[in-house]
């Protein structure tokens, strides 16, 4: 059973930053195309970010510029850098690996989910 682990999250001020990190427990992880969600109360899940196993990027337009999705794959490690936080911004966060290589931005492409890290910007 593939595990995906997060860490990272904390509390932080209004333009701040943070780094999540998020630990594949498969190897062959490399292959896989890796996520990055966010999850407020009340609200459904977001799509923030995703990297193909080649090393592309995707994001929404609206945290283009201030979040950035990287990966190591010899750590089986993803990440998602977070500058210029705002207290919009204060979500669970969640690591999400796809099988394939095509990269989607909805939640039911992703077939494996880490447990989510919450992050949480005070103004």
């Amino acid at each position: 059973q593939v595990q995906l682990v997060e860490s990272g999250g904390g509390l932080v001020q209004a333009g701040g930053s943070l780094r999540l990190s998020c630990v594949c427990s498969e190897r062959t992880s490399s292959a896989y195309t890796m996520g990055w969600f966010r999850q407020a109360p009340g609200k459904e899940r977001e799509f923030v970010a995703a990297i193909s196993w080649s090393g592309s990027t995707f994001d929404t337009n609206a945290l283009k510029g201030r979040f950035t999705v990287s990966r190591d794959n010899a750590k089986n490690t993803v990440y998602l850098q977070m500058n210029s936080l705002r207290p919009e911004d204060t979500a669970v966060y969640y690591c999400a690996g796809r099988t394939t290589a095509v990269v989607v931005s909805t939640p039911t492409g992703y077939n494996y989910w880490g447990q989510g890290t919450q992050v949480t910007v005070s103004s």
